[in-house]
């Protein structure tokens, strides 16, 4: 009888080493942070993970941050890289603060003791640029995590446009990502345009964001937070999340005009970001007492403040399809809440909500404003009491189904176990028979 006996090396006991690079990270309320924490720390089972991370941006009060400065958090190892922390009024503060933490990343890059892969994700949006350098340096297996596709995405909201500069950006990212092993992005839509721009298709993987069903769950009945906020009694219209360029919120200030005659109906908007200053001053000047504006809610408050919506609003500019995936419709889905998204009808939001009947899609027409499609799909829940419920209950199970927490984190896990090489072959001894 032959007996395998394997080599008693204590390094090939330890765990692969995974390290991200991304700026925020917890305890950062930002939407990539939260999601990229929840996704750290359950991969500590298999892999050793590290996160190359900045300084957050926006803490919850709720935060405990004396323990901000510790290198390590739930098993997960964090290198706090120091940067300029410039208000973000000022591009040129802005850019100060993504370069300073991208040069900062970089010098920590090098110093890693032995990653086996590094994944680079677009916060800010030139970090992957340093993936195949630090590959290189480490001899590791790299992956590219695109949240959002540059510089389409800024030419999309408006922040640029095309130009030499755009399109040499665009050459280097791509040059980057073809570097890598895969590159993982958000949506179908997103994946047509990495392969639109030369990317191998069997290098992109889609693996949509998601929401945690066992944290986030309806709360329909004696919701705390419209108790808190004198919702009780109101069809309650809601926005939660980053209030940036890349929405369409103006219409949503359009459509609460257009239904300041329904008092029963009540509009929530909840986050923080570029335009809210903006809308909190277009509500003012309309005098529309029936539109709330809220910080971000506490992480823990999310089912409350996901369920407390009779239809929550998701909303992408048409020219942002493609570059970005609202990571907001996964929560909603979870907290059981009907979605109204504003996108055009060919993307993949939209075919989200109407092909599994999750909600309504409003796009502008000719002969219809945005604002009044909005109320309109508004005035048909109304009119229609159970639909809206009937549209939260097949959210919740849609979430359950195909974008809980679990499934996509095993996921990633999988795709980064696939990019590792093989374990050591056991060691015949014929000394034993």
């Amino acid at each position: 009888m032959t007996v395998l006996q394997t080599k008693p090396d204590a390094a090939s006991f330890a765990k692969p080493k995974v390290v991200f690079f991304n700026r925020s990270y917890w305890p950062d309320s930002e939407a990539t942070g939260q999601l990229l924490t929840e996704l750290a720390e359950s991969l500590t089972d298999d892999f050793q993970v590290e996160v190359v991370a900045g300084q957050p941006n926006h803490v919850a009060s709720s935060h405990d941050t004396s323990s901000l400065n510790s290198n390590v958090h739930n098993d997960v190892r964090i290198s706090r890289v120091r940067h300029t922390r410039f208000r973000k009024h000022s591009f040129i503060g802005r850019m100060a603060n993504l370069l300073s933490f991208t040069a900062g990343a970089f010098l920590r890059g090098l110093w890693l003791k032995k990653p086996t892969v590094l994944v680079m994700e677009t916060d800010p949006f030139f970090l992957p640029l340093l993936g195949p350098w630090l590959s290189w340096n480490h001899k590791c297996k790299l992956v590219c995590y695109l949240q959002d596709i540059y510089p389409d995405i800024a030419i999309a909201v408006g922040k640029t446009r095309e130009s030499f500069l755009t399109r040499t950006l665009r050459r280097w990212l791509f040059r980057a990502y073809r570097r890598a092993e895969a590159v993982i992005v958000l949506s179908d839509d997103m994946a047509q345009k990495c392969i639109h721009y030369g990317l191998p298709a069997e290098k992109v993987h889609v693996i949509e964001n998601w929401a945690n069903c066992e944290r986030i769950t309806p709360e329909k009945s004696e919701n705390s937070f419209r108790k808190e906020h004198g919702l009780a009694d109101k069809f309650v219209v809601m926005y939660s999340g980053n209030m940036g360029l890349a929405h369409q919120l103006e219409p949503i200030i359009e459509a609460a005009a257009r239904l300041a005659d329904s008092p029963d109906v009540a509009f929530v908007l909840v986050g923080e970001g570029a335009q809210k200053k903006k809308l909190e001053s277009l509500a003012r000047s309309r005098n529309l007492n029936a539109v709330q504006f809220l910080g971000y809610q506490p992480r823990e408050s999310l089912s409350s403040s996901l369920s407390a919506a009779n239809v929550q609003i998701v909303s992408m500019r048409p020219e942002a399809a493609g570059c970005v995936m609202p990571s907001k419709l996964y929560g909603i889905l979870a907290a059981g809440t009907a979605v109204l998204s504003i996108c055009p009808h060919n993307s993949d939001l939209a075919n989200i909500v109407e092909e599994h009947r999750v909600g309504a899609v409003c796009t502008a027409t000719e002969n219809v404003a945005l604002g009044e499609e909005i109320a309109n799909s508004i005035r048909e829940l109304l009119s229609n009491p159970t639909k809206a419920e009937d549209q939260g209950r097949r959210a919740r199970q849609l979430c359950l189904r195909s974008y809980d927490f679990n499934r996509q984190s095993s996921r990633i896990r999988d795709l980064i176990s696939g990019l590792l090489p093989p374990a050591p072959a056991p060691v015949h001894n014929p000394d034993f028979a």
